[in-house]
């Protein structure tokens, strides 16, 4: 019993977040669309200093779509998208590098669909500015900032449209977007990434044994060629999750991010101590990593000097430790750059860490440094993910959509450029029409910087939280 709960906690993971998330035919399934596959995670980073924009990004507003489900959300750095319930992906936010998909590099304050992903999708996870997919067929596809390889199409050329990774169009069951890197579970079992190597000479996030540069093209993580069920690729790390329960990391480590109890960086994996075993998700961020254990429980490492590890403290920690008050209930885990979300198995959301945009949720813009509630959400959650900065989304279970936080390029999706301190509803999904009205003013080039109107459709079927939490268990994304 406790090898299948371990199982479903993971599953659940990967439907929650945009994290790493699983191909899921829908033949022979726990649920429409998804397969009893022990594979998930997402994760989310933070950002290092690199090249602006050469113009100020453009934003045209437009009216929202209608009538539409979501199903998953993962937002990035400063763009958000979603896999709706029909297979179907949609974006907004920042889109200076093309992170949209949709052929430009207009940004967008309402969702807009993504070129040639009206259906057919199975997951979706941003990295920092840029995005990935993969497809009912067991394929990956990416889009935006490329200037690391991080598309995987074996150039540096930012994509405005989706491109295949090369080698993997069909074969794999979990992706995972990183800052600067991607990386992917096949079908076997076996874990290959892509992109952002190191910075400065550090890190080996790719888990290739060397500190080179950057990989265009995906190529295999040592050790891993076997018995890895999810991927978190986060901002300078990597960690994954084996078929055993266990959790393995490579990547810098200047904050104790890998949990081997040193400082030292490793390109390659190490064992996580005191996780040989009992884990169901991982979520890896900017400098903090978190898993789920089989038994609902919690427990986070790493960087901790604003509360992002949910202790009570603000001592970074080099091994795991528990998250206060969060040792059993938890469905679902994601890490952000510097603050961390819950999804209880009541359907609530709770929140600790940074707070200086309002992305905990809870109504201030003051640091927690234990889990506190996120206003309005107590019940109705069924899948969530933290952003790569600052903003944070969720989906009821309705197929709407809702999220708060950080708004400077509109990544929150209501139509605004407005920070907002608690949920407001993503236009578009889960209800009918609110039409964007007046003329957003573009952010300025030094911060950095939706769709057309579509026939109005049935309204999405609820479906109730019990038909989600056998599915569920989570987690987290970046910059250019």
């Amino acid at each position: 019993m406790r090898c299948r709960l371990g199982f479903v906690a993971m599953l659940a993971a990967a439907i929650l977040t945009g994290v790493s998330l699983v191909r899921t035919p829908a033949a022979n399934s726990g649920g429409p669309g998804y397969s009893h596959l022990p594979i998930v995670s997402r994760d989310h980073l933070w950002a290092t200093q690199v090249p602006a924009p050469t113009s100020t990004p453009t934003v045209t507003p437009t009216p929202a779509a209608t009538g539409v489900s979501a199903s998953r959300v993962s937002p990035g750095f400063d763009h958000t998208c979603v896999l709706t319930s029909t297979g179907g992906v949609k974006c907004w936010g920042d889109n200076s590098y093309g992170q949209l998909g949709d052929g430009t590099t207009t940004g967008r304050f309402t969702p807009g669909d993504v070129t040639g992903l009206a259906s057919g999708v199975s997951a979706v996870s941003s990295g920092a500015n840029h995005t990935c997919v993969l497809t009912d067929l067991g394929g990956v596809k990416c889009w935006g900032s490329n200037f690391t390889g991080q598309l995987g199409d074996g150039t540096t050329t930012d994509r405005h449209t989706p491109v295949d990774v090369i080698g993997l169009t069909s074969g794999v069951s979990a992706v995972s977007a990183g800052l600067f890197h991607t990386c992917a579970v096949t079908d076997l079992g076996g874990l290959k990434c892509w992109g952002q190597n190191s910075e400065s000479g550090r890190g080996g996030r790719l888990g290739v044994g060397t500190t080179t540069d950057h990989h265009p093209t995906p190529v295999d993580v040592l050790g891993l060629s076997s018995g890895v069920a999810a991927v978190a690729a986060g901002h300078l790390h990597t960690c994954a999750l084996t078929a055993l329960g266990g959790v393995k990391c490579w990547g810098e480590n200047s904050q104790s991010q890998l949990g081997n109890g040193t400082t030292t960086d490793s390109s390659t994996s190490v064992d996580v101590i005191g996780l040989t075993s009992g884990v169901s998700a991982v979520s890896a961020s900017s400098d903090h990593t978190c898993v789920l254990t089989d038994l609902g429980g919690l427990k986070c490492w790493g960087s901790n000097f604003i509360g992002q590890l949910g202790d009570g403290t603000a001592t970074d920690r080099a091994t795991p430790v528990d998250v206060t008050g969060l040792t059993s209930g938890v469905a679902a885990v994601s890490a952000d750059a510097d603050h961390t979300c819950a999804l209880t198995n009541l359907g609530g959301l709770k929140c600790w860490g940074g707070n200086m945009s309002g992305q905990l949720g809870d109504g201030t813009t003051t640091n927690r440094y234990t889990p506190v509630d996120v206003t309005g959400l107590a019940s109705s959650v069924v899948a969530m993910s933290a952003g790569r900065r600052e903003h944070m989304c969720a989906v009821t279970s309705t197929g709407g959509v809702k999220c708060w936080g950080g708004n400077s390029h509109g990544q929150i999706g209501d139509g605004t450029t407005t920070t907002r301190v608690t949920p407001v509803d993503v236009l578009g999904f889960g209800g009918g029409p609110v039409p964007v009205t007046g003329t957003p003013t573009p952010p300025a080039c030094p911060t950095r910087a939706p769709g057309p109107t579509s026939t109005p459709g049935p309204s999405p079927t609820p479906m109730p939280l019990s038909f989600w939490l056998p599915l569920i268990h989570l987690e987290p994304c970046p910059y250019r």
